[in-house]
């Protein structure tokens, strides 16, 4: 059965959006009653799922929730290939056994807000290894070279002089082919994805079918504030612990608030508003603000008992600079620090070890660790940066 809740419809239709294409279109189709195919694609470029891609998965479960058709492809073919959509450079291709490995836990990650046993997951390779040269040269005649190349991004490459290969060219094809495998009646992105969206409607057109709607919303910035980019380091993966997912959220920038409540959480749009209003006011303080979105966003990535845990580690660790009761301990009393922080598994590295303890970021019973040769004695709490704790036993 399909709902035809006028809330939650405005939310989808209003939510952190930038653009819709049709948006008439769009609006009359959830209200026909119609069942929608709404397709969102991802590749494995990377073994985690962000909370820069979780907004989108937040809109397919509003799609899903109306009764609508969720396709949730994996771009296990197109990972190899390399989208070149966000890149100031071109992207590498992946090899086959790196793509495999990367999308190991996507169905995992991506079950913690779809209903998976209500969505239609697909690779595709199914589809886009069986092409050959003639289809491909069809596909590709529907499009020229000028469109390509008068994207914003591929413009300042050439005008940079940088290399730009064929294979980048041949990307909007191959994610415009994924709507037509599928028959998308709507294709959800970012607005970084314009260029690859409206070429599924293009391709959609010449294989005959009624061309998709796209719905692109705003791409969030990482927790610095900056572009959010796995090479940064910047991003908050829905795998990453509670604790660490709280305590990400509380260290961003207060201008980037009001977009991470529109994007990541479910708080009524409404209340986001006022929220907004409060804050360009000055007549509520950030932090609190922060501690509301920092539970909700837990929430959905875990659960409600686990995002009250985590907010109650903030308090005594930050707020009450205590130490907090449940932290992981280790046993290896009379070991040297960085010994320990290697077998615990804190740092990757003993040259990690060496530049935390040169920007004094790791600490013994609170006092800052200078030598990388020291003893950590029993029943001492070692603390590496703000919000990861050990107790060495």
């Amino acid at each position: 059965m399909i709902l035809k809740d006028k809330e939650k419809i405005r939310d989808i239709l209003e939510r952190n959006v930038v653009e819709i294409i049709e948006r008439k279109s769009l609006e009359k189709k959830l209200l026909s009653g119609k069942k929608l195919n709404v397709k969102f694609g991802i590749d494995p470029t990377g073994p985690n799922i962000h909370i820069g891609q979780m907004g989108h998965l937040l809109r397919l479960k509003d799609f899903q929730d109306l009764g609508h058709q969720i396709f949730f492809i994996v771009g296990d073919f197109t990972a190899q290939i390399g989208d070149t959509s966000d890149k100031e450079s071109e992207r590498p291709m992946l090899l086959k056994s790196q793509v495999q490995k990367n999308m190991e836990n996507y169905f995992s990650q991506a079950g913690k807000i779809l209903d998976l046993k209500k969505t239609k997951v697909l690779y595709n390779s199914q589809w886009l290894e069986k092409l050959g040269y003639e289809e491909i040269g069809k596909q590709a005649d529907q499009f020229s070279l000028a469109e390509f190349i008068n994207r914003e991004n591929i413009k300042k490459r050439l005008n940079e002089g940088k290399r730009i290969s064929l294979r980048e060219v041949l990307y909007p094809l191959m994610q415009a082919y994924d709507s037509v495998q599928i028959k998308a009646d709507v294709e959800i992105g970012g607005k970084d994805q314009r260029f690859n969206l409206l070429a599924g409607r293009i391709l959609q057109r010449y294989y005959h079918q009624e061309p998709q709607d796209i719905l692109m919303t705003e791409l969030i910035p990482g927790i610095n504030g900056q572009k959010m980019s796995k090479s940064l380091g910047n991003t908050i993966n829905l795998l990453d612990p509670p604790n660490e997912i709280f305590g990400k959220v509380m260290s961003i920038p207060d201008e980037i608030i009001v977009i991470y409540f529109e994007h990541c959480t479910r708080v009524p749009l409404n209340e986001v508003r006022k929220i907004e209003k409060l804050l360009k006011e000055k007549k509520i303080n950030p932090k609190e603000v922060k501690k509301r979105l920092a539970f909700e966003i837990t929430k959905i990535c875990w659960n409600e008992k686990d995002a009250k845990k985590a907010q109650e580690f903030f308090s005594k660790a930050f707020e009450k600079k205590e130490i907090p009761e449940e932290i992981k301990t280790i046993k290896m009393a009379g070991k040297k620090i960085d010994e320990i922080l290697l077998k615990s598994g804190l740092v990757k590295s003993k040259s990690e070890v060496k530049r935390l303890i040169k920007e004094k970021a790791i600490k013994v019973n609170n006092q800052v660790v200078r030598d990388l040769n020291l003893v950590v004695e029993k029943e001492s709490v070692i603390k590496k940066g703000k919000r990861h704790f050990l107790k060495v036993i």
